[in-house]
Formats: structure tokens, sequence, C-alpha cells
């Protein structure tokens, strides 16, 4: 059997018989040492030194999918997902609290999260609960456009200059074939509507007036290099 000179995340857990997500919480409430390899890895004198019972015994509730997680949180605003109809939270919502760290990603599959319930209990307990929801909702190109007022195709050209990336997508499809999906970039809610007060430069008044047909003065603007 050929020993292993360094060891990820998920080749740890392996190692020491412990659940990924339970490594990875314990990693996050800083009971196992960050890699000491610059692969970022473990070496084998790290992974030897690692208690497993500990890093099992960080984590005493089974982790949440993401989806579980939105609907714990749609509960709590009193708004629940309910089955067959738009959802009220989204697992877009609950992948941009773990981008802002207020929930930790403990799942190793990139298509999928899941999450400790007592930080979703947390986030649940938050005052501000409603707001933070709707600041991380997702909006497509055309609802974007729609929530700045203006047309799509002046959207488009905040897309060209840079002032906006898309923080997720979705693929969409047209009929029964995977042939026909395309995939709709998704937008923050806040990052949208933050695009007036970050670029004043621009007459905002005078954008939102224009008629079908009319050129867009975003059009003779240069993107800023980068």
């Amino acid at each position: 059997m050929v020993r292993r000179s360094e060891y990820d995340d998920g080749q740890v857990a392996k190692r020491l018989r412990v659940p990924v997500a339970a490594f990875r919480w314990a990693r996050h409430r800083g009971l196992v040492p960050e890699p000491d390899l610059p692969t970022p890895s473990w070496s084998p004198a790290a992974v030897a030194a690692m208690d497993p019972d500990t890093i099992r015994q960080s984590l005493p509730r089974a982790p949440i999918s993401g989806g579980a997680a939105a609907n714990r949180i749609a509960e709590a605003l009193g708004t629940p997902n309910l089955s067959g109809e738009k959802a009220a939270v989204t697992t877009f919502v609950v992948r941009r609290l773990i981008d802002l760290r207020l929930l930790t990603e403990l799942s190793a599959n990139p298509d999928g999260s899941l999450v400790n319930p007592d930080e979703v209990d947390i986030v649940c307990s938050r005052e501000d609960l409603a707001a933070l929801v709707a600041a991380n909702t997702p909006l497509g190109p055309d609802q974007a456009a729609q929530r700045l007022f203006v047309r799509r195709r002046d959207f488009d050209h905040m897309l060209r200059l840079g002032w906006l990336h898309a923080a997720d997508s979705v693929e969409v499809r047209f009929g029964t074939s995977r042939a026909g999906a395309v995939n709709v970039a998704l937008f923050r809610t806040a990052d949208v509507e933050g695009l007036p007060a970050a670029h004043p430069e621009i007459d905002w008044t005078a954008l939102r007036a224009l008629q079908s047909g009319q050129r867009s003065p975003l059009a003779g603007l240069a993107a800023a290099s980068v």
C-alpha cells in the first residue's frame, strides 16, 4: 500500500473515519489545524496528530441540505415554501449566506450544500432576517433591468462595463430536451439595487426615460481595464 504524502479534507476524513461534514465543521471551529502544506493539504504527521473523537463530537446534529435550510428560513419568515409553488426562499439565498460566512459549507459536493442546522437556527433568529433574505434574493437579467427601471439593452451594457457580476446561474430548458437548455445568470438584489449609488456619474433619470430605439449613453463607454 502506497503511503500518501499529503491529504485533502476528504482524504483526511476517510483516513480518520469521520464524516467529511464533521471534519469541515471541526476545521471551522479551529479544532483541527490549518493545512501545513502549500497545496493546500495536510501532511501525514498533521493527520496523525488529529483526534477523530473530537472531530465527530464537534457536529452533534446531522447537517441539512441547502434546500432544507431554505425551507427553515422561509418558515421563520412566515412564508413557508410550499410544494408546487414558487419558493419564498431558495438555495440561491443559502449559497449567498455561505458567501457571507453566516453559514458554513460542509459539503464536498460542488453541486449541493450541507450546513449545520444550529447555524441555520441562528440565522433564523436574526431581527434583520427579512432584509437579509431580500438583499440576497436572485434576479434574472430581465428582472434586474425592471428593478432598475431601465431597458434590458442598458442593463446588458452595465454587464459589459463590468459594473455587475452574476452571483450564480440556473439552467433553463425550453421543452423537454436539454439540447434547448441555456444558462441564465442570477444577480443578488442588493448588488442590482446598489448600482445607481455606485455610479453617480450616470444620469439615471435620463437613462430611465429612454424609449425603444434610442441609443444608450452607456454604449460609448469603455469597460475599465483590470
